[in-house]
């Protein structure tokens, strides 16, 4: 599966990223320039695309599946993925800590075409998440990220498919929502799955933006101008 390349393995089932895996995945894979997946950035982060989609290649597709992020994986710490076929998993790292929480029922489908047509349809529309969708919600609620500090993190997704009998998957966006508690935002996004005209799945996507302040359209234009100069800059180099 294309998604070898974005991590390492080792014979215990123990899983790691590079900061060149997790950022070449980010940019490549899912369009997504945040700047703490760049390579040298302080902040460094893996995506949570990333574990999302090693814990489908691990795990296979369930009828329902339910990823609970707990905490930011860095490139110093190594994953086990523990062999189960329980319905509640922990994802927990070497220093003792854990990082993602999985329930998941139903049927399993280990198809890897249709994993990786998953993978890449849920990225795809992750990686659009800034500015295309953030910056909407953030200016009808009259409130926004920092932009010094942008953060926006990944709190819990969930899957359902109705059925795994499909060739072409697409994703489509039918809802989204941000409500704003003091400083802190949560935003949710629903989706459905589609192949061709047939809805073969949904989902929903939860996320927190912390440090909120009152909406600026000219800060909030000069960070989505940022953030497309590097995505360009990025694309140019790489063409």
């Amino acid at each position: 599966m294309f998604l070898d390349n974005y991590f390492s393995e080792n014979s215990a089932s123990q899983i790691s990223f590079t900061r060149k895996q997790a950022s070449d995945f980010a940019k490549d894979i899912a369009d997504d320039f945040n700047p703490i997946h760049d390579q040298d950035a302080k902040r460094f982060c893996v995506p949570g695309d990333l574990l999302f989609s090693t814990v489908l290649r691990k795990y296979g597709l369930s009828e329902n599946m339910q990823f609970d992020f707990l905490g930011l994986v860095t490139d110093d710490v190594t994953l086990g993925f523990p062999e189960s076929d329980e319905g509640k998993l922990v994802i927990s790292g070497d220093n003792g800590k854990d990082y993602l929480a999985i329930i998941r029922d139903g049927e399993i489908h280990t198809d890897k075409q249709k994993i990786a047509k998953l993978i890449r349809q849920y990225v795809a529309f992750s990686g659009q998440t800034f500015p295309h969708i953030l910056v909407p919600l953030m200016e009808q609620n009259e409130m926004m990220i920092n932009p010094d500090r942008p953060l926006v993190i990944y709190e819990r997704m969930m899957i359902h498919f109705n059925h795994f009998n499909f060739d072409d998957l697409t994703l489509k966006m039918t809802f989204s929502k941000m409500k704003v508690d003091g400083k802190r935002g949560n935003v949710s996004l629903r989706f459905i799955l589609q192949s061709d005209d047939e809805v073969v799945g949904t989902g929903e996507k939860n996320m927190v933006l912390s440090g909120l302040r009152s909406y600026e359209e000219e800060k909030i234009g000069q960070l989505t101008q940022v953030y497309n100069t590097r995505k360009n800059k990025y694309l140019k180099l790489t063409a």
